[in-house]
């Protein structure tokens, strides 16, 4: 056993991709099974009490494919779910720092290198492994799925996963509005590096949207930078959801089941007006974006998503669809005209410091202005006619 969990750390063992996530028709809406097609039950029921407190079935989803890996590590090592220990919680980490994601694969030998930096962007390319968020939120995930079951007195009684005290003592009796202490990472969580987000410059907005060859593209993608929703939300825009007076368009907010207004331009609904004009008003009850071949049916995320992957061939980009709402936050927080306050309704973020976020200058937005500063001469002290040069060095020195 020991053996196994440093070979797996080290590299020199891969756990078997075996069992999977499948869908049931009720809730949870989603279960683990194993290589036998079997469900595992402890999972069922931690999964039907995240529905069950308010949370998304896409939520349910997410947690159910970080059990999946948990449960193929213990398989690997021939332990069971309620013998699992704090070495085994290590061996999952090592794991999956060293283990290739199977989502990043890339067929194309052309393709550029993981974690290479686009040059025209300067956007990184995503690595072949497991980031450094996605280990901390399967670490997570584990340790809400254990501490569920020692509530009803079942599993190891020490979770597996090792708790942060510090984190404990920061958060007890906080208030909501108030700042958050800095406190020590747990042990096994990851260092997440945080980032600025990145949006389209204006100089590479021009190009980017002359690449797009068809109008629910077009209006696609100005919905997106004009009323700063998010992929799925837009995706879910019925024609009952346009204001069309208003220049509003309603959407569904992520994670919840609220239907929010947002606004959008003048040229993204006269666009969209002109798609619908071609190819005719869906039902009422059906999204306004439309797939182009096959059979007539609502545009998907993927499909939007190779929309901007075609972009990206084009013009040696790699810019991502999530990028067009950074785009969009970008453009209003550094508009003079709109304060943070209006911008954070517009974005509905939940908190006022994720929206100041995109006040960040970034060197690629400031290329004009440092070519000005290179370009500029280095400045002469010069002395003003009627002193002596000799008194000015023997009172300032030089």
């Amino acid at each position: 056993m020991f053996d196994l969990r440093h070979q797996l750390i080290e590299g020199r063992a891969d756990v078997p991709r075996v069992g999977s996530v499948v869908e049931l028709e009720t809730i949870p809406w989603y279960a683990v099974v194993d290589a036998d097609g079997t469900v595992v039950a402890p999972v069922v029921p931690y999964l039907r009490s995240l529905v069950l407190d308010d949370n998304r079935p896409a939520t349910a989803k997410s947690y159910a494919h970080d059990l999946l890996r948990w449960h193929r590590l213990l398989w690997f090592l021939g332990i069971g779910w309620d013998r699992a220990t704090e070495a085994d919680a290590s061996a999952l980490v090592g794991w999956l720092r060293v283990a290739p994601n199977p989502q990043r694969r890339r067929w194309n030998p052309d393709a550029p290198q993981p974690g290479s930096v686009n040059l025209r962007t300067g956007k990184p390319y995503l690595k072949a492994g497991y980031a450094p968020s996605t280990i901390n939120h399967c670490l997570t995930v584990v340790s809400c799925f254990y501490a569920y079951h020692r509530h009803y007195n079942r599993g190891p009684l020490v979770n597996p996963v090792p708790e942060s005290r510090a984190q404990r003592r920061a958060l007890a009796h906080q208030a909501p509005d108030g700042e958050v202490q800095p406190f020590r990472r747990a042990q096994l969580r990851q260092r997440v590096r945080r980032s600025d987000p990145r949006s389209i410059p204006d100089g590479m907005w021009d190009e980017f949207f002359a690449a797009l060859t068809c109008d629910r593209d077009r209006a696609a993608v100005l919905l997106y930078v004009s009323s700063g929703s998010r992929a799925s939300e837009l995706l879910g825009v019925t024609p009952g959801d346009i204001n069309w007076a208003r220049q509003l368009i309603w959407v569904v907010t992520k994670g919840t089941d609220d239907r929010e207004p947002v606004p959008a331009s003048p040229l993204a609904l006269t666009v969209l007006a002109a798609y619908l004009d071609h190819i005719g008003l869906p039902p009422a009850d059906e999204p306004v974006l439309r797939t182009r071949r096959g059979p007539d049916r609502p545009l998907t995320y993927w499909a939007m998503r190779r929309v901007i992957q075609r972009v990206n061939d084009r013009l040696g980009t790699n810019w991502m669809l999530h990028d067009l709402r950074h785009t969009a936050a970008n453009r209003m927080a550094n508009d003079p005209n709109l304060t943070l306050a209006q911008v954070r309704a517009i974005l509905r973020h939940t908190d006022l410091a994720t929206t100041g976020r995109y006040l960040n200058s970034r060197v690629e937005d400031l290329f004009d202005a440092l070519q000005q500063h290179y370009r500029r001469p280095r400045v002469e002290r010069t002395i003003a006619p009627g002193y002596d040069p000799e008194d000015f060095r023997a009172v300032f020195g030089g």
